[in-house]
């Protein structure tokens, strides 16, 4: 028989996110300072320094292979780094009485046991730092999964297995959360609501560092990026610094004399095809493309900026950090 969750005792606040309310404790910096890390002869990160600031949404990215899951389980305690620390709040996580309350952390969505039910699994964590039941109902009512809180985690799809490790995330009222992918597996639905979870826990005054492989997201939601290669600091930067410092901002021209114009535009633009009688031109602005249209006659049907994504800008920055590259079919 499946234990049954005791619904008789729902927090008030089941089915919705509560408002954003005052901190219990004092804000908490995420600090990483020369951290490296080598197995045997391969090193995994190389004298790696960020700061990650309260009241903050950091992205932590970079392809694969690049050290972000090695860091954050240094940030965590999980792995001792080789040289460097990793700090939160000026303690090593390890140093700190009750780490539930300074970090909440999600690396493993399936870091449960499954033959236990979630509202269990939760209460399991809550009774390690002495948090009250009424705080675990809060937590299955943040994350949405009060009705299936009585259910074995075995049978938790991936989406549901990520709404449970938010909670437990959240469960010591952290002043800090690192999230590692915390979208895979989920809906759309999903996906916006971590966006404004993320958001939210930022404009509480809480840390947030998280790693995430979708730009877009990251574009909507992230303050700062921190972006890495084979283990070494890329930028950190915010998104719209990114984008910019990447050059890769482009002008979508359409002309009946498009080949012509193309002759004439001066260094450093670059032009590409994109159709017949349409250019696509970088390193030049649409004013001066503009000018040298009307001072040469050429007739013009379109001239319209293109803001580069950050997608292409991250492609750009991480082209020499790609571990393993495709080839065309």
């Amino acid at each position: 028989m499946v234990p049954r969750y005791d619904t008789a005792r729902p927090a008030a606040d089941h089915g919705r996110t509560p408002a954003p309310r005052p901190l219990r404790s004092v804000e908490a910096m995420i600090r990483a300072e020369r951290l490296t890390k080598r197995y045997g002869d391969r090193t995994v990160v190389r004298d790696l320094s960020f700061t990650v600031r309260p009241g903050t949404v950091t992205g932590f990215l970079g392809p694969n292979g690049a050290g972000k899951s090695t860091t954050l389980r240094m940030i965590l305690g999980l792995d001792a780094p080789t040289r460097g620390t990793a700090t939160v709040d000026g303690r090593a996580y390890a140093g700190h009485p009750a780490p539930l309350t300074r970090v909440g952390a999600l690396l493993d969505a399936r870091s449960f046991h499954p033959g236990r039910i979630a509202f269990h699994h939760l209460m399991a964590l809550a009774h390690t730092h002495g948090i009250p039941r009424s705080r675990v109902e809060h937590v299955l009512g943040v994350t949405g999964l009060t009705e299936v809180a009585g259910r074995r985690v075995k049978g938790f799809s991936l989406g549901m297995g990520q709404r449970l490790g938010i909670a437990a995330a959240l469960l010591g009222d952290p002043a800090a959360v690192v999230l590692d992918e915390p979208v895979n597996g989920l809906d759309p639905e999903g996906v916006r609501w971590v966006r404004t979870l993320l958001r939210d826990l930022a404009a509480e005054g809480r840390t947030v560092l998280v790693s995430s492989h979708l730009m877009s997201e990251m574009a909507l939601t992230a303050d700062r990026l921190v972006v890495i290669g084979k283990g070494r600091l890329l930028a950190d930067t915010t998104v719209a610094e990114l984008v910019r410092d990447a050059g890769a901002a482009s002008v979508l021209v359409v002309s009946p004399d498009a080949d012509r114009l193309r002759t004439l535009l001066p260094a450093p633009a670059r032009t590409s095809d994109e159709g017949p009688g349409t250019l696509r031109v970088t390193g030049l602005d649409a004013p001066a493309i503009g000018r040298v249209a009307a001072a040469h006659a050429v007739e013009l049907h379109a001239l319209t900026p293109e803001t580069a994504s950050l997608e292409q800008a991250f492609m750009d920055l991480t082209h020499d950090s790609v571990e393993y590259q495709g080839a065309p079919a």
